[in-house]
């Protein structure tokens, strides 16, 4: 089984998680996110020079953000939410120096695929688009990862970049719009509207990539993952597979064009 990816359901999939679950997304993303925000501000004050660690702080948080809503996608599978917070925190613990490194790697080469002709910048960006739901499921090693995200989303090149492109531009028009907002106050309040931006948008865009995966997994013919975090439920104990209650793609006639 291997349909077209319906972008709609993708669509739906993220905006509903996020709906129904933002008591939890978004005071977690506050909370990894004012912690980056206070480091970063921090770092550049001692040092201009600084500025570089203060990036890889950003991609830290950012990536540690990602394995969180990861597991949050996964433990909502079966239609309802077992795990706190802090079950949360711990199902990502393990993955997070994978998920850095792979955060890193993955950011460089996009990075570099976009200074010299921008085309390779968004072929990376597709065929990598779920690498952080396949390290913290799966738990395959970093370089492996590449692989795995290469191979599901294989055949679903176009849709998948469309929905990155989608939440790309929701994230720019938000940043866009709080950010003339904030910066009619000054510079505390462009800070403020930026910090609010990344709190509202880095859900959305986690949840993208976690959503996207399970449907990949879908038209694949894959069951449930049966990595590490996969196999947990509150309190420790290991759980059957559920089925997948995100939204999945109906089956339409045709492929989609490679990535």
């Amino acid at each position: 089984m291997n349909s077209r990816l319906d972008i709609g359901h993708v669509i739906d999939g993220v905006f509903k998680i996020y709906r129904d679950h933002a008591a939890v997304l978004l005071p977690a993303a506050a909370a990894v996110f004012l912690i980056e925000a206070v480091l970063g501000a921090l770092l550049v004050a001692v040092s201009p020079i600084l500025v570089l660690v203060a990036l890889v702080v950003q991609i830290v948080a950012t990536t540690f953000f990602q394995g969180m809503v990861v597991a949050l996608v996964n433990d909502v599978q079966d239609g309802r939410r077992d795990f706190s917070v802090g079950e949360l925190l711990r199902a990502v613990t393990g993955a997070v120096v994978p998920l850095i490194a792979a955060g890193l790697l993955a950011g460089l080469g996009i990075a570099l695929g976009f200074i010299l002709l921008i085309i390779p910048g968004l072929f990376l960006l597709t065929i990598w688009a779920v690498i952080s739901p396949v390290i913290v499921l799966e738990r395959p090693g970093v370089i492996a990862a590449f692989g795995r995200s290469r191979e599901l989303v294989r055949g679903h090149g176009w849709q998948v970049l469309a929905v990155i492109v989608l939440f790309f531009l929701i994230l720019v028009v938000v940043s866009a719009v709080l950010g003339a907002i904030g910066g009619a106050a000054g510079t505390a309040g462009r800070l403020i509207a930026d910090f609010v931006a990344s709190v509202l948008t880095a859900p959305l865009v986690a949840l993208a990539s976690a959503v996207l995966y399970f449907n990949l997994r879908g038209l694949k013919g894959e069951g449930a993952p049966t990595g590490e975090a996969a196999s947990l439920q509150p309190g420790g104990s290991a759980q059957a597979p559920t089925q997948p209650t995100v939204p999945e793609s109906q089956p339409r006639p045709g492929s989609a064009p490679p990535a």
